[in-house]
């Protein structure tokens, strides 16, 4: 507490935020982070086994894109921006300033743990905050190599990392911050609002749910097959926007099916145990969680498990119904079930009674419009799985049960800046309509400037 009071002290005292120094620390981020590459690999190898392309398409590189862009646009960003004012305000010129929050607290989860703790950070530095970092305990390697760039790149007093266990969070969350970013559980993020309601403080969750995925009768089989198969089982299947389940109508279910099997062979071979590509369960608590979901439904490939290695094989199960464990609570995890359908209004029906997923996937030509009308998620992709959080030109965030608030490129700028509205009066022409007594007598000039 002590440590965490004095950092919180020297960063309220710290002040050097000209677009200079801000444009300064995002640079020398870009420089450490690109430099240090094969380190964060490594890292992220050790705690998810993951292969070195897969650390650098979903981790490294997304962060060196935001990076870039943060940099190439931060000069506009910054800028005050003129708007209008109305007759009411007659002789007056309207502003807007963009100004940091102040300190702002970021916590990180541990299925993409460098890339889910400095991409929120890119905005909150570009912004002009200063920072405290809790990167996911979980993740021990990477939050290691994150504390070991932070100390490089910035003074204490710009940006620090805490890193611990619970007992860590929850002595960050007694201070008063002036925003907290938090990515992970709905319960986690439940315990992050309750601590923030005791001072006010406005937050943004990124949190989860069940993200579904529907295959509709003019689908093109094969590259649906491939590009589910794909986003499922990427980070073996602990990403918050996965397919959590498929939908697939009755009329293309087994060519589909017969696919997607196909696909999970041709990527992670006959034993996916021994391939390069496919990592591991982040550590035993979700491994355990995981095999109390595979008793649901008939098994059409995977199932086996290797609790030494935090291996789980890909898993598709089929017949399952909502009673079932597997369909009542986000998977995360490399299991797979598939549901059928004869009527697109069935799938919607059965969406629309659930929380609101943080993605939810399309697949076909005709039905898609109806489907983007009647749900509602964080985002959608047509005829593609997860990708759309890759786009830093569109917000990437959850709605309702799956969260509030977005974030990358521009967003992330925006989530941590108050945009403070400036009126610029003149001091020569004084109208003397709004000033008593006898205010009833300007009533039709009143009703005549305000239409």
């Amino acid at each position: 507490m002590e440590d965490i009071r004095q950092i919180l002290e020297e960063q309220r005292k710290f002040s050097a935020m000209s677009l200079d120094f801000r444009l300064d620390s995002l640079r020398a981020l870009f420089s450490e982070i690109k430099a240090r590459e094969p380190e964060i690999c490594a890292a992220l190898r050790k705690d998810l086994g993951k292969c070195e392309f897969e650390a650098v398409a979903t981790e490294t590189s997304v962060v060196l894109e935001e990076l870039s862009m943060m940099i190439k646009h931060l000069p506009d960003y910054v800028q005050r921006k003129r708007v209008g004012t109305s007759l009411l305000n007659f002789c007056s010129k309207g502003y807007i300033y963009p100004e940091p929050l102040g300190n702002v607290l970021i916590f990180s989860a541990w299925n993409y743990p460098f890339q889910l703790m400095i991409s929120p950070l890119i905005g909150a530095v570009a912004a002009g905050n200063r920072v405290i970092l809790k990167p996911a305990e979980q993740a021990e390697a990477t939050a290691g190599i994150i504390e070991s760039i932070v100390k490089k790149v910035f003074q204490p007093a710009h940006v620090h990392v805490f890193n611990g266990g619970v007992d860590v969070a929850i002595e960050l969350l007694k201070e008063k911050f002036d925003y907290i970013f938090y990515t992970g559980g709905a319960a986690g993020g439940k315990a992050v609002m309750r601590a923030a309601a005791e001072n006010l403080t406005p937050l943004t969750l990124e949190l989860g749910g069940k993200s579904p995925c529907i295959v509709d009768s003019d689908v093109k089989v094969n590259l649906a097959a491939k590009r589910i198969a794909w986003g499922k089982f990427l980070n073996a299947g602990q990403t918050c926007v996965a397919p959590d389940y498929v939908y697939v109508h009755t009329s293309v279910k087994k060519a589909f099916t017969d696919r997607l099997l196909y696909w999970i062979k041709h990527f992670y071979t006959e034993d996916p145990s021994t391939s390069e590509d496919y990592p591991h369960i982040i550590n035993e608590k979700h491994f355990d969680r995981l095999l109390k979901l595979m008793g649901s439904g008939a098994l059409l490939c995977g199932g086996n498990f290797n609790k030494s290695r935090l291996y789980i094989a890909p898993t598709v199960v089929d017949g399952v119904t909502w009673s079932d464990p597997v369909m009542q609570e986000e998977i995360f995890g490399p299991i797979l079930p598939l549901l059928q359908f004869t009527n697109i209004n069935e799938v919607l029906s059965q969406i629309k009674a659930r929380p609101k997923p943080l993605a939810l996937y399309y697949f076909g030509k005709h039905n898609w419009e109806q489907v983007l009308e009647e749900t509602s998620s964080g985002g959608v992709c047509i005829n593609e799985t997860v990708m759309h959080l890759l786009n830093p030109e569109m917000p990437f965030g959850g709605v309702g049960g799956s969260g509030f608030g977005a974030y990358h490129g521009k967003y992330s700028f925006d989530t941590f800046t108050h945009y403070k509205p400036v009126m610029v009066k003149s001091t020569t022409v004084d109208l003397p309509m709004r000033y008593p007594p006898d205010l009833n007598k300007n009533l039709k000039m009143l009703k005549f400037v305000s239409k």
